[in-house]
C-alpha cells in the first residue's frame, strides 16, 4: 500500500508554482517512487496544478478548512508538509496524527529588513528553503527547476490572434499584486516603444484598461491580451514568445517554470527576499530600480507610515529594451 503525503498551499500563483519542486521531488523519491502525494490549495489555485502528473490528488477549500475536515480525517495522512504555515494548515495539521514539517517564514527577519534595512535574510532561494521541509523524509532537490503543464485544451494558435506576431512576440506581464511591484503606466510605454519586436500585454481583466492606454499611447506594435486568457492560456503565450519580461509576479515564475529567458523588473520588493526566478533560461536577467537595494515592504504593499513607493520615477529603460532587443534576436 502506498504512503500518502498531504503538501499544503493555500495561495497564491508564484507561491504555488514554487512549490513544484518539492511535489516533484517527494513523487519520485519518497517510499521508493510509491507514495501517493495529495495537494491542499484553494479552489480557485486549481488551474495551476490540475495538469501535474506528480500529484495523485487535489483537496481544495474556498474559505474554511472546516469544508474539507471529514476528508482529512478519513484520509489520516501519515505526513504533512506544510509549506503555507499560517492559522488555516494549522487546523490542518491537527486533523490528523501525522507527522508534519513546516515551512520556516522568517517573517521576523523579513521584518528587520523592511525596517531597518539590515539584510539578515539567508542566501538562498525560498525553493531551496520549501526543499528543507522534506529533509526529515531523506528527500534531495534534484535541480530540476520548477514544473508548470499545460492542458491541450489550453493552448492558443497565435494565428488566431494577430498575424504580426506569429514571427516572434515578447510577452509583458504587466500586472502586479501591488502598486509598488509596477511600473507605472508611462515606464511601460517608454519600455514598450524601446522594443523593437512585437509586444503582448498579459495581465488579469483588472489589467485590461491599463493595457488599453499602454496601447493606444504607444508607438510599438502592441497586442493587449490582458483579460481575454485564462491562466493556462497566458501560460502558453508565454512559452510561445520569444522572452518574457515581467515585474515581481505570478507569471514571473510561470515563465521560469517554462524555462523561458525572464527579464524581471523590480521595486518595491527585492530579489533578496528569496523568490527571483527560479531555473529560469540563462539569458534571464533582473533590473532593479534605483531605490530597491532593500524592500520597500514585504509584499511590495503601501505602508501607512510610509510615502507611496516612487522608486520606478527615475529608472532608465533603455538598458531593458536594449537587452531584451538583443536577446529577442537571439532567440
Amino acid at each position: 500500500m502506498s504512503t500518502k503525503v498531504l503538501i499544503v498551499r493555500f495561495s497564491s500563483i508564484g507561491d504555488i508554482i514554487l512549490t513544484t519542486p518539492v511535489i516533484r521531488c517527494l513523487k519520485q523519491q519518497f517510499d521508493d517512487g510509491n507514495a501517493e502525494i495529495h495537494y491542499l490549495t484553494k479552489k480557485s489555485f486549481v488551474p495551476l496544478l490540475q495538469q501535474n502528473p506528480y500529484i495523485d490528488r487535489i483537496l481544495t477549500i474556498d474559505e474554511k478548512v472546516s469544508e474539507i475536515a471529514d476528508v482529512i480525517r478519513q484520509e489520516d495522512y501519515p505526513y504533512i508538509i506544510d509549506l503555507h504555515r499560517n492559522l488555516r494548515s494549522a487546523q490542518v495539521k491537527r486533523l490528523s496524527r501525522g507527522a508534519a514539517f513546516s515551512f520556516e517564514k522568517l517573517n521576523f527577519r523579513k521584518w528587520i529588513f523592511v525596517n531597518f534595512k539590515w539584510n539578515v535574510m539567508p542566501d538562498v532561494h525560498i525553493v531551496d528553503r520549501y526543499m528543507d521541509t522534506t529533509k526529515a523524509l531523506s528527500i534531495k532537490n534534484d535541480n530540476g527547476g520548477l514544473d508548470y503543464f499545460i492542458p491541450k485544451a489550453d493552448e492558443v494558435n497565435i494565428f488566431d490572434i494577430k498575424d504580426s506576431l506569429s514571427a516572434g512576440y515578447i510577452s509583458f506581464a504587466i500586472g502586479g499584486q501591488h502598486q509598488g511591484k509596477m511600473l507605472p503606466e508611462r515606464k511601460i510605454i517608454e519600455l514598450c516603444n524601446g522594443l523593437e519586436t512585437p509586444v503582448m500585454l498579459l495581465g488579469g481583466p483588472e489589467d485590461q484598461d491599463k493595457g488599453e492606454r499602454i496601447r493606444e499611447n504607444s508607438n510599438a506594435n502592441i497586442y493587449n491580451a490582458c483579460g481575454k486568457f485564462s491562466i493556462n492560456q497566458s501560460a502558453d503565450l508565454v512559452r510561445q514568445s520569444l522572452l518574457l519580461i515581467t515585474h515581481d509576479t505570478g507569471l514571473m515564475h510561470i515563465g521560469a517554470a517554462l524555462k523561458k529567458n525572464v527579464i524581471s523588473i523590480w521595486g518595491a520588493t527585492v530579489p533578496e527576499l528569496g523568490m527571483y526566478p527560479y531555473m529560469p533560461g540563462k539569458d534571464s536577467k533582473i533590473f532593479r530600480s534605483p531605490k530597491s537595494s532593500s524592500p520597500y515592504s514585504k509584499l511590495g504593499n503601501k505602508q501607512w507610515y510610509k510615502k507611496a513607493f516612487d522608486g520606478f520615477e527615475k529608472m532608465d529603460m533603455k538598458p531593458i529594451s536594449d537587452y531584451a532587443n538583443s536577446i529577442a534576436a537571439k532567440a
